[in-house]
């Protein structure tokens, strides 16, 4: 079985070897930076390629009339999950329609220090309890190990990882799962073909909508980048051949393993 099994990455090594051209234009699949010195902008004008940015998701908000079929009473729970700034924006403006207050005894779990900092935007966060992870779920799920009396809620998408709730529940811990928003595909009928050598993707439903705006999307010579074990799960499962995957230890984020291919291949 050992033997077989290395076999298997010695053949895909070979493979993903073989694939290593010259890349010259990149889709990253996220909307286009707002910062000048986005490591993308850098890498561009860095390794003169083109990169251009297209979303392959959007999100859509649940309306107040649809929240209130959930049959929520956010002031029932002691602590509100978030994991995103999405979450964060959404949750307040049907706070907002709803006339909810959060108390100031109210917690906050954030999955990020970028996502509790957002918090401001609502609340005075300095007099609010806020506990923060690293920057991923496990991160936070140690927080929530120490805080298994408190009632959650869970504010997510339709779409989300089973990480937190599959803890939650193992724990034994009190928790309401809120959708208010939806992740859906983007529309790319403008674009007819995906004329590209790299394709990055971030999340599983950015596969889904791939296939869903190009059926019979045929890889070839198109390279492609996934972030996160999810996503690469994802691109494997469609049958793809997975060129990057990041973060590596070399390399934490999407722009520096690009560079790191950017390199290798366009010097080959």
């Amino acid at each position: 079985m050992t033997d077989n099994k290395t076999s298997l990455i010695t053949n895909e090594e070979e493979l993903i070897k073989s694939r290593l051209k010259k890349v010259e234009k990149i889709l990253i699949s996220q909307p286009p930076p707002t910062d000048d010195n986005s490591p993308y902008l850098q890498l561009a004008q860095k390794y003169k390629v083109q990169i251009d940015f297209r979303p392959f998701i959007r999100i859509e908000p649940v309306g107040i009339k649809d929240f209130r079929k959930q049959k929520i009473t956010v002031l029932d729970h002691t602590a509100i999950i978030f994991t995103s700034r999405n979450a964060v924006d959404h949750f307040f403006k049907l706070c907002q329609e709803s006339k909810v207050e959060m108390p100031a005894e109210m917690k906050y779990f954030c999955v990020s220090e970028q996502t509790a900092n957002y918090l401001q935007k609502y609340i005075v966060i300095r007099k609010r309890k806020i506990f923060v992870g690293k920057k991923s779920a496990a991160d936070l799920v140690d927080l929530l190990k120490k805080h298994k009396k408190e009632k959650f809620l869970y504010p997510c998408s339709d779409v989300r990882k089973d990480d937190i709730p599959s803890y939650l529940t193992f724990n034994g811990s009190k928790f309401t799962e809120a959708i208010i928003y939806h992740t859906v595909s983007s529309d790319f009928s403008d674009i007819k073909n995906l004329e590209y050598d790299l394709i990055a993707f971030f999340s599983p439903s950015g596969i889904k909508s791939l296939f869903e705006n190009y059926p019979t999307f045929q890889q070839n010579d198109m390279r492609i980048a996934a972030f996160g074990s999810s996503t690469a799960k994802a691109v494997k499962d469609a049958k793809l051949i997975l060129d990057i995957q990041a973060p590596l230890p070399n390399a934490p984020s999407m722009a520096g393993a690009l560079e790191l291919y950017i390199k290798q291949a366009n010097n080959s």
